[in-house]
């Protein structure tokens, strides 16, 4: 089947020139390239172009859940008769297996699955396997080893009407792929017998399938909805695939037992012969109850660090990954490159420092390392050909393409903003007079600071002068950062001091001022693609502009080279708009209500607060994780997990 786009939009001449460039450099047979885009250039509509032209299965690669989430949406409005899917990590919660040597501690590894994550997973390499117009929205999980295609493809279960089959053998088959028999809950990966009817609830999708048998013959096969039975359609065969991608068999269990033993049997004899008796202890007795584990159920927790073994590779070799479950021949799309492809890269130094602390500790066979995403060079082997997406494309993506297009056309007129620089000494009279000007055409101001206490500082300043300002930095939580990035749109508060504006999706299209404030000093939040994501904010108001405050005007290189930048794309931007007779008009995107009557307020005050602390230690414990201290990330857990059940 073809890739069919639907969509009310139709390519101007400019993204038609950025989609005919990359799929030349494709049939060319290049395999990078990369499209600079500018906001609201239609970026995600050219990409649809691409991959309805060229008739491939695509892969496209976000740099975290959320804009996967939204890409992922976008694709299936232009794509609405073929498979879009989502593939990201399915964790809610996750706290990795963990050793503390300062203090002696082993820190189980520790879980909760989001069901409908980990069906949506199931999904997307179902689609991948059964059809070719697939497109897969992910995130870096897809760079993590899952099982090998070829023994995932050998445990699925064919049913076909007229064909006879024992009931014994269905449930014995069911039970092999890692369904579970429904008592009360009939759920994904479950299934049930009812006298000659059989009932199976795939991990992939929110249907039923129903097999009706009349005695060892299969009469039927319907689609049904899973509540109210309703029937959906009527095949004549189906393939039912394992309920998890780790799925293995007893057999399997049985043939890597014995490798296990030997790799145990060479590591106790090291630590023998150095006379390391506690070490070996150690060891011994983890390894044995997972191998006593592994023979009494066919799986332990922890059975991913003998996936070397499970799945027949050798040291060093390669890990199975989503990619491998692609046809020969697809497209990546690298989207957001500047921050997507630093995250690639820096996947398996991570994982592997976490598991060296392991392996060191005598909690781990060496055969643990092989339990890993890819290294970079193993990700740049497994891609085929791949189109970079960025507004500010790194060294390596420039580096690498061999066609870059630019496509800095907005089919919607608006302008880069206009630029200036003014002398940081002057800065607040300035500031008071152009939030005036600003307020009366009934807009917004946004102010970047490089430290949080200087947020702080002027945001305390400005409210003195009886200014409706805000400030938000890293401190702020989730929920309240939310809440002040709507008042800003509603009016509520006219300005807003922030440290960091480097946020992608980040929509605020009444904004149309921004004040850079030591805009001169060059480092991360002061480098040419830092000003430039920057200054892209104020592109989506008519009345955009940025104003660039430093010591006596001082203009620095990176300043110079965007107001170069900007000022170009400006000039190209309002030739287009005249040649085809454009007026440039802010485009308001709908601002979502968060309304609630008295009652219910009152009501879920307390609930708030309760969310907001659990959002806050949330986050404390990724950070503990990130930085290796796991002792830390288990009592912040625990606390968790006591807040939770209130």
């Amino acid at each position: 089947m073809k890739f069919k786009l639907v969509s009310n939009y139709k390519t101007i001449k400019e993204q038609q020139e950025t989609i005919n460039k990359i799929e030349k450099s494709i049939k060319d047979w290049n395999k990078y390239q990369t499209v600079l885009w500018v906001t609201w250039s239609g970026k995600t509509f050219i990409m649809a172009n691409i991959i309805a032209d060229l008739g491939k299965p695509t892969l496209v690669i976000a740099h975290n859940k959320t804009l996967a989430a939204q890409l992922a949406q976008e694709f299936k409005e232009f794509f609405p008769e073929n498979a879009v899917n989502y593939f990201v990590s399915y964790y809610d919660y996750y706290q990795p297996e963990a050793y503390v040597a300062k203090t002696d501690t082993y820190i189980e590894k520790e879980a909760t699955i989001n069901e409908e994550i980990n069906r949506l997973r199931h999904s997307a390499t179902e689609s991948l396997l059964t059809r070719k117009d697939v497109i897969i929205v992910a995130s870096v999980s897809c760079i993590y080893s899952i099982w090998e295609v070829e023994e995932y493809l050998e445990q699925v279960i064919d049913f076909e009407v007229w064909k006879r089959y024992s009931f014994e053998k269905i449930i014995s088959d069911l039970v092999n792929l890692q369904f579970k028999r429904a008592t009360s809950d009939f759920k994904p990966w479950t299934f049930h017998i009812l006298w000659d009817i059989v009932e199976i609830f795939p991990s992939s999708t929110e249907t039923v399938w129903t097999l009706d048998f009349f005695g060892d013959e299969l009469e039927k096969i319907t689609r049904r909805n899973s509540l109210s039975n309703e029937i959906y359609e009527y095949k004549n065969k189906i393939s039912i695939f394992p309920a998890k991608h780790t799925v293995t068999t007893h057999g399997k269990i049985e043939s890597i037992i014995p490798l296990i033993r030997q790799e145990l049997k060479e590591r106790l004899e090291v630590y023998e012969k150095n006379n390391e008796l506690v070490k070996a202890e150690r060891l011994k007795t983890k390894v044995e109850y997972d191998i006593e584990m592994m023979q009494e159920t066919w799986y332990v927790n922890g059975i991913e660090n003998y996936s070397m073994y499970l799945s027949g590779r050798k040291t060093g070799e390669t890990p199975p990954t989503l990619i491998d479950f692609f046809w020969d021949d697809f497209i990546t799309f690298v989207d957001e490159s500047h921050i997507t492809i630093p995250q690639i890269g820096g996947m398996y130094a991570g994982d592997r420092a976490r598991k060296e602390n392991l392996v060191q500790n005598w909690f781990r066979l060496l055969s643990a390392f092989e339990n890993r995403p890819l290294r970079f060079e193993e990700f740049e082997k497994k891609i085929w050909q791949t189109v970079f997406i960025s507004a500010t494309p790194g060294n390596y993506e420039e580096e690498k393409s061999s066609v870059i297009a630019e496509q800095i056309i907005r089919p919607t007129g608006l302008l880069d903003p206009q630029i200036e620089v003014e002398d940081m000494q002057f800065m607040v009279d300035d500031l008071m007079r152009n939030i005036r000007e600003t307020k009366e055409r009934n807009e917004r101001v946004l102010i970047t600071t490089i430290t949080k206490r200087s947020s702080e500082e002027l945001a305390s300043y400005l409210a003195s002068s009886w200014v409706k300002v805000a400030y938000l930095h890293s401190e702020i939580e989730t929920i309240d950062r939310l809440e002040i990035l709507r008042n800003l749109r509603t009016g509520k508060i006219d300005v807003l001091v922030w440290v960091n504006l480097l946020r992608e999706w980040l929509d605020l299209p009444e904004v149309s001022f921004i004040w850079i404030l030591d805009a001169e000093k060059q480092w991360f939040l002061r480098s040419t693609k830092s000003l430039l994501q920057i200054i892209w904010r104020a592109s989506r108001n008519a009345n955009g502009k940025v104003t660039m405050y430093s010591y006596k005007k001082h203009i620095s290189n990176a300043m110079q080279e965007v107001i170069d930048i900007t000022t170009k794309r400006r000039k190209i931007q309002e030739k287009h708009n005249k040649a085809n007779n454009i007026t440039p008009t802010t485009i308001f995107s709908k601002i979502k209500e968060l309304t609630m009557t008295k009652k219910t307020s009152l009501k879920l005050e307390k609930w708030e607060n309760l969310k907001s602390k659990i959002k806050k230690l949330e986050l404390e414990m990724d950070v503990a994780s990130v930085n290796l201290d796991f002792e830390k990330a288990a009592e912040l857990r625990d606390i968790l997990i006591e807040l939770k059940k209130k």
